[in-house]
């Protein structure tokens, strides 16, 4: 028999624009505990992704500090992941003796987790000069609609598209 699942622990907001997704996205970030380097990493790639996108668009609207924490950085990480997370994918299901993908609908939460890592392997992969780089210019190809992460989303809705035909084995 299976024991009761584990209760959800809030997530504390972070200190320097008092966001749930920055700091969900730094403890992804983070390795080995070092809790300090990860925010410094990810603010510093926010701040030039930041100067990156608005020197290629002036006028957009959304200038500085907004109440709430919404400041120009936050919108452009929750753009990016917009763009990043998957609204469906395959799930496997057994059916006499049959393996089928299943496509289902993703959950906000895994959509989330899912869009942070896919943002994380993608830049560590990329070609720049430190951890700060490849993050910055996954999040503004990210931000702009490309980059290796976006594409995992459109191969991810691909694959689910493949296998509507197996959609009625709900999962």
């Amino acid at each position: 028999m299976r024991r009761r699942s584990a209760e959800k622990r809030p997530v504390i907001a972070d200190p320097k624009y008092g966001d749930e997704t920055i700091s969900r996205f730094v403890n992804r970030l983070m390795v080995d505990g070092k809790k300090s380097v990860a925010e410094r990493i990810l603010y510093k790639a926010l701040d030039l992704v930041v100067t990156r996108v608005k020197s290629g668009e002036q006028g957009e609207g959304e200038e500085g500090t907004g109440s709430g924490g919404q400041s120009r950085a936050v919108i452009l990480l929750n753009k990016a992941l917009q763009n990043v997370s998957p609204m469906v994918e395959v799930r496997s299901r057994r059916i006499g003796g049959a393996t089928y993908q299943v496509p289902v609908e993703v959950p906000s939460n895994r959509r989330q987790a899912l869009g942070i890592r896919w943002l994380i392997v993608a830049a560590s992969k990329r070609g720049e000069r430190g951890m700060i780089l490849r993050l910055a210019a996954e999040l503004a190809d990210a931000v702009a609609g490309r980059g290796e992460a976006v594409k995992k989303r459109e191969d991810t809705y691909r694959m689910a598209k493949a296998n509507q035909a197996f959609a009625h084995f709900k999962v």
